[in-house]
């Protein structure tokens, strides 16, 4: 049996550092090619920084004014205090707001074409599908909106997202399209370092994301990303086991009228001991779900990687694939073939 036979899948999270999709899946995806069962386009561009990548919409929008900061999008690069907020201005009546389209299903149906051009191509085995990755209306509410206009916002927002889905469905076919959920400030609700805008705020993350999960089309797949930030390269929080990441998926999973494809959880960079992982035999979710932990670190390379696949290995009665703890857009983009080069030795179990 070959390497490749045994190998263990690989996940890209988002955000690569390219110029753009024809590059990444020229240099990233190609050569991970035979480890990936879905492959994003990067993020590249004016998404490349995640939620505050959109503030440029509520920037730009009559209704909303700067809260308290002069940052503009024509600076060119992400305020260094995080993402900037915005609020109603002074008259504004909230339940006329409606929000203009944030671009992702234009994004999709440019970056699908390129994703084609790299199927011909062979770069893309045929059946990988083409993995979209957005982020949920708590994460714009938390990132870019105002407290005080959260509740107002609330249920415009939720319309913005959605209509974002729909118009990646619009963009590319169901049978070839993976959509992702990034959970990134509901973890933060749960680690108790953020508020919500509305009540019982653990039991309303999880309501509102099956009811995120729920608007995928069966034909589509769908995964969840947890996340634990990557603001200058650190968490808001570090978890302290899998065990909120494992009750979150539980919680989920319970609650969706449909499939879940994939989870991906975060392992820190010193979290190699069976403490952390413990909990992960706990997710009570379909054998047809895939898990995959975001072991992967450049920073010790396969030496640390495979240290820590092996405390899983020792955990966990159930395979998994491997991943970085986030995307990439924020790493330097001199240090990406050294990174697809560790998934790939790491994917095959090999130490550098």
């Amino acid at each position: 049996m070959s390497s490749l036979e045994t190998a263990r899948n690989v996940h890209l999270v988002g955000t690569v550092p390219m110029a753009d999709t024809g590059e990444v899946f020229a240099k990233v995806a190609a050569k991970l090619a035979p480890f990936l069962k879905r492959v994003p386009d990067g993020e590249t561009g004016v998404r490349h920084y995640w939620i505050t990548s959109q503030a440029r919409v509520l920037h730009y929008h009559p209704q909303f004014e700067p809260a308290d900061h002069n940052w503009s999008p024509e600076s060119g690069a992400p305020p260094p205090a995080g993402a900037p907020k915005y609020r109603l201005k002074p008259g504004v009546d909230a339940g006329a707001v409606e929000l203009p389209s944030f671009g992702y299903g234009a994004f999709a149906r440019a970056s699908y074409q390129e994703f084609r051009k790299a199927k011909a191509a062979g770069m893309i085995a045929a059946d990988t599908r083409f993995q979209v990755c957005l982020p949920t209306p708590l994460a714009f509410m938390l990132g870019i909106v105002a407290p005080e206009c959260r509740t107002a916002i609330g249920p415009a927002m939720d319309r913005r997202v959605a209509g974002e889905l729909a118009d990646v469905c619009a963009a590319v076919p169901a049978e070839e399209l993976a959509i992702q959920w990034d959970v990134c400030l509901e973890i933060y609700v749960w680690e108790g370092i953020r508020d919500t805008y509305f009540a019982d705020p653990k039991a309303g993350c999880i309501e509102r994301l099956v009811a995120l999960g729920d608007l995928v089309p069966r034909s589509v797949e769908l995964g969840f990303h947890f996340c634990y930030g990557d603001f200058k390269h650190a968490h808001a929080v570090e978890p302290k086991d899998m065990q909120n990441m494992v009750t979150m998926a539980n919680a989920i999973a319970a609650g969706l009228r449909r499939p879940v494809s994939w989870w991906h959880m975060p392992v820190p960079r010193d979290r190699d001991d069976g403490a952390y992982f413990a909990p992960a035999k706990g997710l009570k979710d379909s054998p047809e779900t895939e898990l995959y932990l975001g072991l992967v670190h450049h920073t010790d390379a396969e030496p640390g990687t495979l240290r820590r696949m092996a405390a899983a290995d020792r955990c966990l009665d159930r395979p998994y694939g491997i991943s970085t703890e986030c995307g990439w857009g924020r790493r330097d983009k001199a240090t990406i073939p050294r990174l697809v080069d560790i998934h790939v030795q790491c994917a095959r179990g090999i130490a550098a």
